[in-house]
């Protein structure tokens, strides 16, 4: 990881460069996963259904309408997170909060490998099926290219949500460089300022004898309110 700063972002409020985003490992898994999802859906709704001599469609997948509709709502939802987190991924060094990045990051993680783990199952749930599907439930061999694709890019999902989950585990292990913050920033206020003493001691290093009770003299302030020791003096009034 190459970014400064909290959880491999820059700084808040640097400058974005577009191409260097663009080249970023993380950035084109997105990418590659979003072009994955997108075949896997397209795939099963477009031609994942066939016409067997009556009205109703059927499955190309062994006639199993289950799995066609997981095939659509794995490639359906995972198209629709890349594009999120590709968002996400545009605007993360905007975010200011260290908070709110750790949970993008966090959310990140547990998406992304809950995502790998759905399309391993997809993968698994298509390939079993079409192999139990026979030549005589698929006249003239109708879908069946769209079944290999989907169960192909299938596979291919499982490897780059993969790598897109270690890629979010590797900027949550980064976490927060501290180096960036100060004292005072920890603690929310600047440290506090010490107050010039009023002890002899204090201006009289060095000084011996008479010097030092001249400097003790110097230093010391009187207090800010005194009291008028003299006695009052009255004037009687003549009659």
């Amino acid at each position: 990881m190459d970014g400064v700063g909290s959880f491999g972002a820059g700084r808040t409020g640097s400058t974005l460069d577009p191409i260097a985003f663009a080249k970023q490992p993380q950035t084109i898994l997105r990418v590659l996963s979003w072009i994955f999802s997108l075949v896997v859906f397209a795939s099963i709704v477009n031609e994942g259904y066939v016409n067997m001599g009556s009205e109703r469609l059927h499955c190309v997948f062994n006639k199993n309408a289950d799995a066609c509709n997981y095939g659509v709502f794995v490639g359906l939802v995972g198209l629709l997170a890349c594009s999120f987190f590709f968002l996400l991924d545009y605007k993360f060094s905007s975010i200011s909060s260290v908070k709110d990045r750790k949970k993008a990051v966090m959310l990140e993680v547990g998406f992304s490998g809950f995502w790998a783990f759905l399309y391993f199952v997809s993968f698994c749930f298509l390939a079993n099926q079409w192999s139990r599907t026979t030549p005589d439930e698929l006249p003239l061999n109708q879908g069946a290219d769209a079944a290999r694709a989907a169960i192909a890019f299938s596979f291919f999902s499982i490897l780059t949500w993969a790598g897109l989950t270690v890629r979010a585990v590797q900027k949550y292990l980064l976490g927060t460089d501290m180096t960036l913050f100060t004292s005072e920033h920890m603690d929310g206020s600047a440290p506090a300022q010490p107050y010039p003493s009023n002890s002899p001691g204090a201006t009289t290093t060095g000084s011996a004898g008479s010097a030092g009770v001249e400097g003790a003299a110097d230093t010391y302030q009187n207090p800010p309110f005194t009291e008028n020791n003299a006695a009052p003096t009255y004037q009687v009034p003549i009659y």
